[in-house]
């Protein structure tokens, strides 16, 4: 059987499902958290905290910072995070953009072993750069996927 999911295709899939609960009209992203056994542990998207509203907060990108989403969001890997009924030790975190600097804090705290990622559309910027330096100074294994060329390649032959 040539058309079987990877099991990283899989937990990929499993956080781009979830990141299509987000709100965000520009930036939807989900994470899903995966112990040894490949189970699933937890599962987040990036949205506004429990209780309130995502009509009552903005979703814009600019202008003055408390008319923004960046002071309210709750970051994908965070909500993943957050939600876990359990310990988080030794997990993978699959989400589908590399973390940032806040979330890769608490990506070391919780004892995640491994992010595997798929867009790092924001490798230029500071925050990336700091997550980067602290997942690796943490012994974070650090793992792009991109099996969106892998399935073109399949599908030509």
């Amino acid at each position: 059987m040539t058309n079987i999911l990877t099991w990283d295709e899989y937990f990929m899939g499993l956080a781009h499902l979830s990141a299509k609960r987000s709100k965000d009209p520009n930036t939807q992203v989900g994470a899903c958290i995966v112990d040894n056994d490949k189970r699933v542990v937890s599962i987040g998207y990036n949205g506004m905290p429990f209780g309130c509203s995502d009509a009552e907060f903005p979703w814009e990108r600019e202008g003055e910072e408390l008319e923004t989403k960046y002071p309210y969001v709750v970051h994908a890997e965070l909500n993943a995070i957050l939600n876990s009924s359990r310990n988080l030790k030794d997990c993978i975190l699959y989400v589908s953009l590399f973390p940032c600097n806040n979330c890769a804090k608490a990506i070391i705290q919780s004892g995640i072993k491994k992010v595997i990622y798929e867009s790092d559309k924001y490798a230029d910027q500071n925050m990336t750069i700091a997550s980067k330096r602290m997942l690796k100074a943490a012994g974070i294994e650090l793992q792009q996927l991109d099996y969106l060329v892998k399935v073109n390649v399949d599908v030509e032959k």
